[in-house]
């Protein structure tokens, strides 16, 4: 006859020593042995500057600024760049809002910086300027503030500049203050006489109408 606890206790051995197989198993997948290097962990680099953002920082420096004021404008935007400024502006000292479209037809009045002061190379030189022919203001003429909800004063300044403060829906007409019937093509060159509304009046979307002539002639 077999021995039944006998065949018993040799079977469960074997089932023990089968978990105990396969539990070991499990933990060799999972963690390395004691000779397996460790995986290193991986750093985000460091962020360094870019060599454009040095040579920025290196190129500007700190200059004492010439006095350009007198000269002609393009010579003098050509001096500001050979002391180191190219950052160059300009603007209509007389506050009619020309353009300087040929640099050599204009003089400098004003400039912003100030001469003498040590700017730094990149910033933005302001140059106030008319033409050849005119003479400098004592001081720039601001241009008329935006109109808000009355109408500013735009006697004197140039149709260009009144046509600018105004919001930009205004229907505006033009006429030839001296009865002509010429046509105001360039309105920078044409001073305001009258207008309508005047002064002062609520402006609540109506139309505009100015009554001008060249800056050269005398209002009628």
């Amino acid at each position: 006859m077999a021995n039944w606890k006998l065949i018993g206790g040799i079977a469960g051995g074997v089932i023990v020593l089968g978990a105990i197989g396969n539990a070991v198993g499990s933990n060799d997948d999972k963690t390395p042995t004691a000779g397996s290097p460790a995986t290193p962990a991986i750093s985000a680099p460091a962020s360094t500057p870019t060599s454009s953002d040095d040579a920025k920082e290196s190129a500007a420096e700190k200059k004492t600024l010439p006095n350009f004021v007198g000269m002609g404008l393009q010579s003098a935007q050509d001096k500001a760049q050979a002391a180191g400024f190219y950052g160059l502006d300009s603007h209509d000292s007389l506050g009619r809002d020309r353009n300087q479209f040929l640099d050599r037809d204009w003089k400098v009045c004003s400039q912003k910086p100030a001469a003498g002061k040590a700017v730094s190379t990149d910033s933005t030189v302001d140059f106030g300027a008319v033409k050849l022919d005119e003479t400098c203001p004592a001081s720039d003429q601001a241009a008329p503030a935006a109109a808000g909800a009355k109408m500013p004063n735009f006697s004197g300044k140039a149709v260009k500049v009144a046509r600018g403060a105004l919001d930009s829906g205004t229907s505006i007409t033009v006429n030839d203050a001296t009865g002509d019937s010429r046509f105001v093509l360039l309105e920078s060159n044409w001073k305001v006489c009258s207008q309508k509304p005047t002064a002062g009046a609520a402006l609540n979307g109506q139309p505009v109408e100015f009554n001008a002539v060249k800056f050269e002639e005398p209002c009628p």
